[in-house]
């Protein structure tokens, strides 16, 4: 799986950490050390480290999926483009020898860009493309980034052509190879930064991944990576980093930072483990926060240790932020220490694009622009996911049929063949829609925004219900009477939309006003009631399979069968096929919401 290049594969974690060391080489070159003056004590030094987090293949304030300019209710701009501004930006005002910048993870997957120099116009063919995020990001001078579970998403062999087009290092000290439990890339990078007076600051770059990727990406990276938790791996690489002379060290971590995790207790490692590195590992100055796609300007957590508070910042995904980590250095004793860091993020909303960059970018915008926009079908309804979270829509239905079809031919001539097959799907996006008239590849693309891959496993009817009783929990519980907001109504307990299932094929109600874990009633199939020990198949995407939103029973299920090919793939061929969407042949209002048997809506 390309593992023979890193030559330090084979060797020590310290040889692994010098290839990062050189390999940071593009940091501005040392300076010889300036002999400490009588008044040494009172200079000072400041410089600014630039993050970006969770870009997910965005390089231009555009929206593949809608083929328009982004916008969301907030107004937010994305991409690497309006990051470069803010950056050259910064770099004019600090001096370009005082800043570094560095990314926390989850780059090569998210939008059609992305997907394309993966699948369609693959950067691993001989001759190949570079990848459009490679190319920018080397364009705006990355100094290093950390590596996030999507990376995962389309196999090790796409991850590391990437890190091959890369200028900078790729960072992980918490992924290792399998078999040699040696660091599977660069632990961590040195930059050297001029001062003008005492010698080079050396600021030590830790990057640390998502323990969650052993599940998530289960068939990608089983038997080759392993992924243990980053409060023991910043603990082993910390003091390394000091006694190698680092001044400040800094943790780039595609870890969120509330202590949870969406696995529950399937790995003894936590999901969002970065104020717990603060917290527990001392010697760490300040931690770039990624992964939970959550804006914290500035978060400070003590460390236990020390007493001294770790500056934590976690700028918003797909380039709407960028975070700005102030240091104030003082030399004092012939060594330079932090007096002072703060940290604050700055909006792209405020900045134009980079022409370098959308200049750089325009052939490989215009390929995908093409793509996404190839009719394959048409549609004799309008449907959108708008009111998905709180109704049984045909949009998501035509998810739920799909799936489910594939499995039935999937499972033809098996001896599974007999049994009635579900499906589950999610509100993915709740700007989803499908026109009536032409369909193109992005309407039906758009239904789907990630990489899962289908499944069929078998569950019982009682497993079944508590599959869907777990789900509900995404309802805030509303009493009888109470007036019903359907903008407050979902999200409970911080549940995403994509951890909220319907079950396509059964029919159910769900009753609000209920405790959680007794909500669900009225489950039938066919309009019977559900046998606790009738078996049944489960259409399940790989994410929630593995163990994805801790649902219960489905990881344990017998798999039936199992594809390589994205369920976004599946339902575009699955249109080009059919050449009609009709939501007549599919589309039912199975599942709705109750309170005291009364409907909601």
């Amino acid at each position: 799986m390309g593992f023979d290049r890193r030559t330090f594969m084979g060797a020590s974690a310290a040889t692994g950490a010098a290839v990062a060391l050189a390999g940071a080489a593009a940091a501005p070159a040392a300076a010889a050390p300036a002999a400490a003056a009588p008044s040494a004590r009172q200079r000072t030094y400041a410089f600014t480290v630039m993050g970006t987090t969770d870009l997910h293949g965005n390089v231009f304030n555009w929206d593949y999926f809608t083929d328009k300019e982004f916008d969301d209710k907030a107004h937010n701009d994305i991409g690497l483009a309006k990051i470069s501004t803010l950056v050259n930006q910064v770099r004019a005002e600090k001096g370009r020898c005082n800043t570094l910048l560095i990314d926390a993870g989850d780059t090569i997957q998210g939008t059609q860009l992305a997907y394309y120099y993966a699948k369609v116009d693959p950067i691993t063919a001989c001759r190949g493309p570079v990848h459009p995020m490679a190319q920018a990001m080397n364009a705006i001078g990355y100094d290093a980034a950390a590596i996030g579970n999507h990376e995962f998403n389309y196999g090790i062999p796409v991850l590391r052509k990437f890190e091959e087009q890369c200028h900078f290092p790729l960072l992980g000290a918490n992924a290792l190879d399998a078999k040699t439990l040696k660091p599977a890339f660069a632990p961590y990078s040195m930059h050297r930064l001029r001062t003008p007076h005492g010698r080079d600051v050396k600021v030590a770059v830790l990057g640390l991944t998502n323990p969650g990727i052993a599940i998530w990406d289960k068939a990608n990276v089983q038997g080759k990576m392993t992924f243990p938790g980053l409060e023991e791996q910043a603990a082993k690489y910390v003091p390394r980093l000091r006694s190698m002379g680092a001044d400040v060290v800094i943790v780039s971590a595609h870890s969120g930072s509330s202590g949870t995790s969406s696995y529950g207790d399937q790995l003894p490692y936590i999901e969002n483990a970065a104020a717990l590195v603060a917290e527990q590992v001392p010697g760490i100055d300040a931690i770039l926060v990624g992964h939970a796609h959550t804006e914290i300007p500035e978060y400070r957590v003590k460390n236990k240790a020390t007493g001294k508070d770790v500056v934590l910042s976690e700028p918003l995904k797909w380039g709407q932020r960028l975070t700005l980590f102030d240091f104030e250095l003082a030399w004092d004793r012939g060594r330079w220490s932090v007096a002072k860091v703060s940290a604050k993020v700055l909006n792209s909303d405020t900045a134009a694009e980079d022409p370098k960059i959308t200049t750089l970018l325009s052939d490989e915008h215009r390929k995908v622009v093409a793509y996404v926009n190839q009719v394959i079908g048409t549609s004799k309804q309008a449907m959108s996911s708008a009111d998905g979270p709180v109704k049984d829509v045909p949009i998501i239905d035509l998810i739920s049929h799909v799936q489910a079809e594939t499995v039935k031919a999937a499972l033809a001539g098996t001896e599974w063949a007999a049994l009635p097959v579900l499906s589950q799907a999610s509100c993915f996006s709740r700007t989803a829609s499908i026109p009536a008239g032409q369909v193109t590849i992005k309407d039906a693309a758009g239904l789907y925004p990630f990489e899962n891959t289908l499944e069929a496993r078998l569950l019982t009817g009682a497993q079944l219900k508590d599959y869907l009783e777990y789900s509900a929990k995404y309802y805030v519980r509303t009493a009888p009477g109470d007036v019903v907001d359907p903008a407050k109504l979902t999200n409970a307990e911080s549940t995403p939309d994509y951890n909220y299932d319907a079950v396509y094929g059964l029919s159910y109600d769900i009753d609000i006003a209920q405790p959680t874990g007794a909500r669900i009633s009225n489950l039938s199939f066919q309009g019977k009631p559900v046998d606790p020990a009738a078996r049944f198949v489960l259409a399940v995407n790989n994410y929630r399979a593995s163990g994805g939103g801790n649902f219960p029973h489905v990881p344990q299920a017998k798999q039936l069968w199992s594809n390589s090919e994205e369920i976004r793939t599946t339902i575009i061929q699955w249109v080009k096929a059919k050449g009609t969407i009709d939501p007549a042949q599919f589309a039912s209002v199975d599942w709705k919401l109750t309170r005291a048997g009364v409907p909601v809506f």
